[in-house]
Order: C-alpha cells, then structure tokens, then sequence
C-alpha cells in the first residue's frame, strides 16, 4: 500500500499543478458572466449565437466541475490509504484499489486535456476518411476505420453523426465525413490527420496474396460562426443530388443532398445525411469553411484570396500509422514510435494510447 500512495501522491501534485493552469477563479468569472449573458430577455433573439454561447458556457462549467472533483477524489483516496495497511480486509483493500485504478483512468483523460491548448482544441471535429492507393482493399480498408472512429467516439462517450459517405465499387467506401461532438475532440483528433497503411493478405483476390493499401484521413475543426471567414458566394458552385440510401420507401424522391466546390481552390465538400437541402447546404457549407482555415493557417494566409489547394500523397513513404495483420500483428505509430500489439482491439476504437503519444510529443 505504500507505492499506492506515493503514486497517489505523486497524482496530487500534478493535479495541484493543473489547477495552477486552468485557473478555476477565472474559469467561474467566465462562467457567471456567460451565464448572465444567456438571463437577457432578448438572448435567444440569434439562436445561432445563443447556441455557441450555451456550448460555450456547458465547457466551461464541465471543466470546473471535473476539475473540482478531481481535486476531492485524490483527498478522499489519500485519506483512505492512511487507513489501509497491508493487514487490512483483503476485500476492503481490492475495493481501494478498483477505485484507484478508476480514478487514475479518468485523471488520465483529465492530463491529456492539459495538453490542449490551440485555437480550435475545444471545438467539435470534422472527421474525413478518403480511400487511396490499393484499389478496393484500400476502400476496404476505408470502412475499417470509419468503424473505428465510430467506436472511439462511442467509447469516449462523443457522439458521431456520419455526414456524407460514398460507396465502394465493391466493397468499403471511397470517401465519408463524420462529425464528431464534445469536449476537445477536435484537439482529442487532431493528430489522426495523415495516411493510413494496411498491410494484410487481400480477400479480394482469388490469391489471397498480401498487400498493402492507403488511407487518408483528414481532421478540421467545427468552424463556429464567430471564428467564420467570408466566403465570396461568386466563388462557389452548388450541386444538388438525391442522396443515396437503403431504397424501398427509404429512396430520396427529392434532390436534397448538396455538393459544393470552391472554385478558387478547387475544394469540393458535400453533405447528404440531413432531411432537407437547406440542413445539407449548411453542414455542407460548415466542412468547407473547416477546410478553408485549416488551409489558410497551414499556408500562413491572411487573406482567402491567398490560399491555393494542395494535394497529399496517399501512398509508401508518406504514412503517419501502419496496420499490419500479416506476416505478424502490430499497429504501429511513426511519428511517436508509440505500437500496440493487438490491431483489432485499435481498430475497434482502442485508439486513446496513439491519440496520448501523440499529444503528449507536442
């Protein structure tokens, strides 16, 4: 029981150091002044604005009240091993440690977030998967992980609404785009953004020869209408479509599903999962504006008229993760060396060990 309240101990003390940073005092004045804000008669006159400020005021107040408990938890389990000693009831004493095991688990998450401090960390993710190079072992392979940001996001208790996707000629699909909402989850996501590798022996050739395929996976952030750039409305062309569906008495009788290109750029984004043009054209609209400022900041553009489109090789050399099924089983990470040992664990969702490598190098 000693070790377990040194290590105890040692949590104290970072989480006294996280205090020091979140700065709580501040944090309730942001609150009480945001919460003032949402008392006016007149504060649901914009419901788009009255939607961020709510968002807004709901972060702030989780993150005082996860902080908050945190800081009890550790008294209370530190008070409790002064009182548990190695001659204390065996079930007593696995009791105490099931709850310091839950405990470090959840103050893990709470440490990763300390870590997440860019502009755009706090807002909800935009999560878009593009089949690459391997024909349809790489769509394939492109459903696999639309499956495992699915259950990452179900896991982490995220909720994930997928926007457009578009299926492969076979099997998989050739590109999606999943929305992704709550705490940090863009900041949580970020570091996703890159190729993907698979390398596996194919059950699409007669073969069953091994071979290698690549993904794409692109992370923006939830551009709110406050951090919003001006689009020029000449600069873009809209398409309307029926979206795709299971058919029968589900088939879109209507064109409802948008597809819009940025001329300038030539960037091109669509949605297709909402019920009328209008739901479509706004998500569809919020993913291109997503794409326009990552690419602004990514080029150090000031202006819009500045940026111009860029393609990423999806191919050998340029990966930022592979999976590997065969000859042996790993997935491995190479920008932070970080490796798990079981792929279909990390491919139903058991991500969070990358996602901490990842934000911990930077």
């Amino acid at each position: 029981m000693h070790q377990v309240k040194a290590e105890l101990e040692d949590i104290q003390a970072l989480i006294k150091q996280g205090l020091a940073n979140v700065d709580l005092p501040s944090k309730k004045k942001e609150l009480e002044k945001l919460n003032y804000e949402i008392g006016q008669p007149d504060f649901w006159n914009d419901s788009q604005k009255a939607a961020e400020v709510s968002q807004q005021a709901s972060v702030v107040g989780k993150t005082i009240e996860t902080w908050e408990k945190t800081s009890k938890d550790i008294d209370e389990l530190l008070a409790m091993a002064e009182e548990i000693s190695d001659d204390s009831d065996p079930k007593e004493a696995q009791e105490f440690l099931d709850m310091v095991e839950a405990f470090k688990k959840s103050w893990r998450l709470l440490e990763i977030s300390t870590f997440l401090g860019g502009k755009y960390d706090g807002n909800n993710a935009i999560l878009s998967i593009h089949a690459g190079t391997g024909g349809t072992d790489a769509q394939d392979f492109g459903s696999m992980l639309m499956r495992m940001y699915l259950r990452y996001a179900e896991r982490s208790g995220f909720s994930a609404e997928v926007l457009d996707k578009s299926d492969g000629d076979e099997a998989g699909i050739k590109s999606c785009t999943i929305l992704i909402k709550g705490q940090f989850t863009y900041g949580y996501l970020k570091g996703e953004s890159g190729v993907h590798r698979l390398v596996r022996l194919s059950p699409f050739n007669s073969k069953n020869t091994r071979e290698t395929s690549f993904v794409l996976v692109e992370v923006l952030p939830e551009i709110t209408s406050s951090q919003e750039i001006k689009i020029n409305p000449d600069d873009l062309r809209i398409d309307v479509y029926r979206s795709s569906g299971a058919g029968g008495q589900n088939v879109q009788k209507t064109s409802t599903a948008v597809r819009i290109t940025h001329l300038p750029t030539n960037i091109v984004v669509a949605c297709q999962n909402e019920r009328s043009q209008l739901q479509n054209k706004e998500q569809a609209m919020k993913i291109l504006t997503a794409k326009l400022v990552d690419l602004m900041e990514q080029q150090q553009a000031k202006e819009l008229g500045d940026i111009k489109g860029e393609k990423v090789e999806m191919s050998w050399g340029h990966q930022i993760r592979s999976y590997v099924l065969h000859p042996y089983k790993m997935v491995k990470d190479h920008r932070t060396d970080y490796e798990e040992s079981n792929p279909e664990a990390v491919l139903d969702g058991e991500i969070s060990g990358f996602i901490e490598a990842e934000l911990k190098k930077k």
